[in-house]
């Protein structure tokens, strides 16, 4: 009974002090998502207005249509490109950082330094590299005598360009994360590791990649949403292009907005749906293999 009677007294307390989050997550989360999936269910005219109800069949044609097919495939290899080289190059330069070296902070703020760079600078910066008429890579081939390469305007390499600039600018939340986990390794488990004859290669992979298991699994999730939302750099350095090699999932969202919002809306909920999806999934089978610890 006492606790029947905690429990009447405080619940009106509880829903003032809950009520202000419920309110934020309805006007930015919940009421956004409601709207996007509703306008899915019209057909635009040419001023964007809601015109006509369809229903499910604007979703099943945007799923079976040629363009969502080829968002989704460039976006696919995408985040296959970025997301396991961030992590791997992450965890390989935190691993060189956690050396007891004279100098190494210098280092570890140079690897950690991405972090604060935003899309649109850190695409600027690769464009000034990349770019085919007066890039500084291109320079420097003209000057030793090779010919000039293009790649933002190849399909073929135009891809690989721009997930080269995603993956420099996750190496810096790669960086910091497995680089605070490792340095919370007791050393206790490296000096047992030794004396038992473990060199240096089968330390890392018998201890410190399984205790870095947590955030691995955290940088994971985190990384795959963000390259699933990629647009800055497509926009600076390719625009969809050439031959929408580059044109992933949100750049053609955007690009469909201003005379299709129907589509687009479609293309947004199926966007959400993907990400959870593969949020949830990545989370249960890589949360099965993860130690984490005491």
């Amino acid at each position: 009974m006492a606790v029947s009677h905690a429990l009447r007294r405080d619940t009106p307390l509880a829903a003032v002090l809950v009520l202000p989050a419920l309110l934020i997550l309805g006007v930015f989360v919940i009421y956004p998502l409601v709207r996007t999936a509703w306008l899915g269910f019209f057909l635009q005219d040419p001023f964007g207005r809601s015109a006509r109800w369809v229903g499910l069949d604007q979703y099943q044609d945007v799923l079976t249509s040629d363009s969502f097919r080829n968002s989704i495939s460039v976006t696919s290899v995408f985040v296959l490109l970025t997301v396991p080289t961030s992590l791997v190059l992450g965890v390989l330069l935190a691993a060189l950082a956690n050396q007891q070296l004279r100098g190494i902070r210098v280092f570890r703020t140079i690897f950690a330094s991405t972090i604060a760079t935003s899309v649109a600078v850190a695409s600027m910066l690769w464009l000034i590299l990349l770019e085919p008429s007066t890039g500084i890579l291109n320079q420097f081939l003209e000057s030793i005598g090779r010919d000039p390469v293009n790649v933002l305007n190849d399909p073929d390499t135009a891809l690989v360009a721009v997930s080269l600039t995603t993956v420099w600018q996750n190496l810096g939340l790669a960086f910091v994360v497995t680089v605070a986990a490792m340095q919370s390794i007791p050393d206790v488990l490296y000096e047992s590791a030794r004396v038992d004859g473990h060199g240096s290669v089968s330390r890392f992979f018998r201890i410190t990649v399984p205790m870095l298991g947590p955030q691995l699994l955290f940088l994971t999730i985190i990384l795959t949403i963000v390259s699933f939302e990629s647009f800055g750099q497509i926009d600076i350095l390719t625009e969809g292009g050439p031959q929408d090699s580059t044109n992933v999932i949100v750049y053609s969202i955007v690009e469909r907005m201003p005379l299709d919002q129907g589509a687009a809306s479609v293309e947004a909920v199926l966007l959400f749906l993907i990400v959870g999806t593969l949020s949830v999934v990545q989370f249960r089978w890589l949360d099965r293999r993860v130690h984490h610890g005491d």
